[in-house]
């Protein structure tokens, strides 16, 4: 699983090199690539969140690496979000494209709280990592409410 990571987050820097314009033949790439980028943000900040909420064992060392991975995904999916992805199979609402100003916000704000909760993780104190957890929560929850169907 850790190579996996590895290999991923080597081919998502790989992928940043290059202009968003030119990173996506398609449309459909572009849904694809953020959907696959935040898919495996969650499913790392799930397992955190799982530990935090009781519902997995506690292991400081899973928690920082799985934090650390998750806050590196939360950078990506953002310039996916390129003109005509608004169509297909996607749950993003028009209202990104129209409220861009706002998309970015909380999206930065998200990132922000990401770093902290990485920044709890490697302090390996389940207490810091706890209220790390409830605000990255709550800044996705707060950008799903506004832009996701």
């Amino acid at each position: 699983m850790r190579i996996l990571a590895t290999l991923l987050i080597v081919a998502s820097a790989a992928s940043l090199t290059v202009p968003a314009h030119a990173q996506f033949a398609k449309p459909e790439d572009a849904i694809k690539y953020r959907q696959s980028a935040l898919f495996v943000m969650q499913q790392q900040f799930g397992r955190v969140a799982a530990m935090a909420a009781g519902k997995a064992p506690f292991d400081a060392k899973l928690a920082a690496e799985s934090a650390a991975t998750a806050e590196y995904m939360s950078k990506l999916p953002w310039s996916a979000f390129v003109e005509g992805s608004d169509k297909g199979n996607t749950k993003a609402k028009p209202e990104i494209w129209s409220d861009k100003a706002k998309f970015t916000e909380l999206s930065e704000k998200m990132q922000a709280d990401m770093s902290k909760l990485n920044a709890a993780a490697k302090t390996g104190s389940l207490d810091s990592i706890k209220a790390a957890v409830g605000a990255v929560g709550g800044s996705c929850k707060a950008c799903h409410d506004a832009f996701r169907s």
